[in-house]
């Protein structure tokens, strides 16, 4: 594993978001291009509900972990460790999103998520440690 391989996860992390507003949309009545946010307040059908949940929260981790591969990589970390725990974030995410979607456990899908958030933590940390 390299770079190649952290970049990758970047672009999969990024593609997310939409993986899960296509979920949303397509658990729902047929859907309403014209008032996306009226539509989605209307569903009565909970994984539209919890579908865009995971696409927001998705949105909200994206900048922090594309960040961290870019600081971990100018600060000279391996390349092997940024690819490592690049894939690993993107698993975790993919396993929230799942988790989410399908309305499992609270408890279970806050895991995953801290799993995924200690993957950034330590990308920066590694990046704060080699310039140090």
């Amino acid at each position: 594993m390299g770079l190649a391989t952290a970049y990758w996860c970047v672009l999969i992390a990024a593609l997310l978001p939409y993986v899960w507003v296509a979920i949303s949309k397509a658990s729902g009545e047929r859907y309403d291009n014209r008032d996306p946010r009226g539509w989605l307040a209307r569903q009565t059908n909970p994984r539209a509900h919890r579908a865009n949940a995971a696409q927001l929260n998705s949105y909200e981790v994206f900048a922090p972990f594309a960040a961290g591969v870019v600081l971990a990589q100018l600060a000279g970390v391996a390349a092997d460790r940024i690819a490592l725990l690049s894939v690993l974030f993107v698993l975790f995410r993919i396993l929230h999103g799942l988790i989410y979607v399908a309305g499992w456990q609270h408890a279970l899908r806050s895991l995953v998520w801290t799993a995924a958030f200690v993957c950034v933590v330590i990308l920066y940390a590694q990046a704060a440690l080699q310039v140090a």
